[in-house]
């Protein structure tokens, strides 16, 4: 065995849960080290790509791009020519933890972004125990130290404490971690707004002395270790991401571990069943800046290349050489947690809005597409032909999914999320978070009432003295289905929750989600005013006057934790007599406009929503009231 590195090239991965922050230093690394062409220089937060990601400021899924460097700390090393330093934009957030694992994979070192206000939040625990895990080193960079409440004593030395208490639960599950070197992690201030990072601490609320991002290239290169690799072993790269082209077909993006791959070659592709076939590269690309572009050298280990030519290639398979197959271990990601139903569109209007793609099989067929490249997501047959049981890390990932397929005309039925249990040593077990709340001092008594009716478990209490109190709990992984929205409503839109996986323990006993009940609609027709308003006592509206509605639509939200149904067409009579107060008419208020995961939340276990692309309705599962209450008795009756 001869081991050998590539000092002309990094692969690191930015990871933050605040992903505005980080998205801007992505920018600015990739403005000065030179990546973006003139056609790109124009695009703000120009890695998160998706029209998702950009309207909620998330990063969903993994992607790479190359900066190709030339500044000093290159020619200090040794290379002259510049340092390609592949940077890896992983998912900040827990539910999307299969992107996080693929991205992990793919790199040497992790830059962890933490804001110099906030700190380290739920999520960043998350990653960073993935990147400890997998015993990568890693660099702290304090962002946003021109925020005016900055406080980057105190965030530094938080992120610190957490890099020790991390490193202190894996001593036992990872051998020969080093947790002392973590008393040592190399630590740059920046602003990734302003494109400046430094070495110095600036003072609270001030920008850092360097004009550039110079410093955070120069720690990366000095601490992040160049890939190594065995000169005497053959061909191994792993497939760690999927991506399409119009002209080439399915691309796999790959590491190459070691050997080399050049366009034409013919490899073995060693499948996740085990089978071992021969086939050729029909094009190699490598990333420039936001593009890919033909390879004209070969691909040598530790680059992060694109090639083209196999159809079938899934995510986690190996290419290795033809006459000594020699596979790597398959990308491993953590279980699901949360499962709801997806089907077609049942309800009696459907097809009438713009969805076009309503069958069953076109459904299945979307499904089974996803799984492709979403490694955490399972798809598992249910009872009825034209449903399927899908299962994800959270809600919100399962709420992208159907975002995303609402986009792309998709009439869907989704059923209310539901956590998986398992069965540990003879116990029912269901999974449990970690949740951090953030919440001005007032809604304290508020939230610590709210989350113990959901069987929250307070751990830690702190108060900065700045007026706000930060609260960690562990909370069933149901307790938060529906939570956030009574949340954000409780502490009138200011308080700030995020939360991670933590484990499983014995189940809690029930939890009751809602104090309210549903108005649900007992006749088909359209909506009118004078029926609302004389209904708007009972609750508050989800519908519009004019909108049509069928029966077993919900409507609205009852005061009352009771379903009631209601005539919400109802027209006024015409009569010839008139009256003084004929033309004198209440004001009506205005409905709510609710999300689609605000009615994934809302929705009772007797109900579900209808997904179309121009609106979001919650249905009661059986649309017949008559049906409704014959369960009931029922239910009522085995009790």
């Amino acid at each position: 065995m001869s081991l050998q590195h590539r000092t002309d090239l990094r692969n690191v991965a930015i990871v933050a849960h605040v992903d505005h922050g980080k998205t801007t230093l992505v920018d600015a690394m990739l403005t000065q080290g030179g990546a973006l062409g003139e056609r790109d220089k124009h695009e703000d937060r120009a890695m998160d790509s998706g029209e998702l990601e950009r309207e909620k400021g998330i990063t969903i899924l993994a992607k790479n791009t190359a900066i190709r460097y030339h500044g000093p700390s290159a020619a200090a090393v040794g290379e002259p020519e510049g340092i390609t330093i592949n940077v890896i934009d992983t998912p900040g957030h827990a539910d999307f933890g299969g992107e996080v694992e693929r991205g992990l994979s793919m790199v040497d070192g992790v830059v962890l972004l933490v804001d110099a206000s906030e700190g380290p939040l739920p999520q960043t625990r998350f990653v960073l125990r993935k990147a400890l895990a997998a015993k990568l080193p890693v660099i702290l960079v304090v962002n946003k130290t021109d925020r005016a409440d900055a406080r980057i004593d105190e965030v530094v030395s938080e992120t610190t404490d957490l890099l020790l208490g991390l490193a202190s639960d894996l001593s036992d599950e990872v051998e020969d971690l080093d947790i002392d070197a973590l008393l040592d992690v190399p630590v740059v201030y920046a602003s990734g707004k302003a494109g400046r990072a430094s070495m110095t601490q600036p003072a609270d609320g001030t920008l850092p002395d360097s004009e550039n991002v110079e410093p955070l290239f120069k720690t990366i290169i000095e601490s992040i270790p160049a890939p190594a690799y065995d000169d005497e072993m053959p061909l191994q790269a792993h497939v760690t991401n999927l991506d399409a082209s119009p002209f080439l077909g399915r691309l796999a993006l790959l590491r190459i571990v070691n050997g080399q791959l050049t366009k034409g070659q013919t490899v073995a592709w060693a499948t996740q069943h085990g089978d071992i076939k021969n086939v050729r590269i029909t094009e190699l690309l490598e990333t420039k800046g936001l593009s890919r572009e033909p390879m004209t050298r070969p691909a040598r280990p530790g680059d992060i290349v694109a090639v083209a030519g196999i159809p079938e290639i899934m995510i986690g398979e190996t290419l290795t050489d033809v006459d000594d197959p020699r596979p790597l271990p398959l990308i491993t990601v953590d279980d699901p947690a949360i499962s709801m139903t997806i089907g077609i569109n049942t309800s009696p209007i459907a097809g009438k809005v713009r969805g076009h793609k309503l069958t069953a099989r076109q459904v299945k067929d979307r499904l089974d597409a996803e799984l492709v490249g979403n490694v955490s997501l399972r798809v598992l047959p249910t009872e009825r032909p034209d449903a399927w049981e899908v299962q994800g890390r959270g809600e919100l990932a399962l709420a992208i999914l159907v975002e995303q397929m609402r986009r792309e005309g998709f009439e869907l039925t989704v059923g209310k999320p539901q956590v998986l249990t398992r069965d540990i040593d003879g116990v029912r077990s269901e999974p449990v978070e970690r949740m951090t709340i953030d919440v001005p001092e007032e809604y304290l008594g508020t939230v610590t009432q709210l989350m113990a009716a959901r069987k929250g478990r307070m751990e830690t209490m702190s108060n900065h003295g700045s007026g706000w109190v930060r609260m960690e709990f562990t909370v069933p992984a149901r307790g938060l289905i529906g939570f956030r929205t009574r949340f954000l409503t409780e502490t009138r839109g200011t308080g700030i929750a995020s939360s991670y996986a933590d484990g499983y323990e014995p189940w809690m006993g029930p939890i009751e989600f809602r104090s309210t009940g549903s108005l649900v609609a007992d006749r088909p027709g359209a909506v009118t005013p004078y029926a609302m308003i004389n209904l708007q006592e009972r609750g508050s509206f989800f519908v519009e006057p004019t909108s049509e509605v069928y029966q077993g639509q919900v409507v609205g939200e009852n005061s009352r934790n009771e379903e009631m149904d209601v005539n919400i067409t109802k027209e006024k009579k015409l009569t010839n007599m008139r009256s003084s107060t004929a033309d004198a008419f209440e004001n009506l208020v205005p409905p709510r406009k609710l999300t689609l995961e605000e009615s994934l939340e809302f929705a009772n276990d007797d109900e579900c929503v209808e997904v179309t692309p121009e609106i979001v309705r919650i249905r009661k599962v059986l649309l017949d009231p008559q049906e409704r209450a014959k369960v009931r008795s029922r239910a009522k009756a085995s009790v």
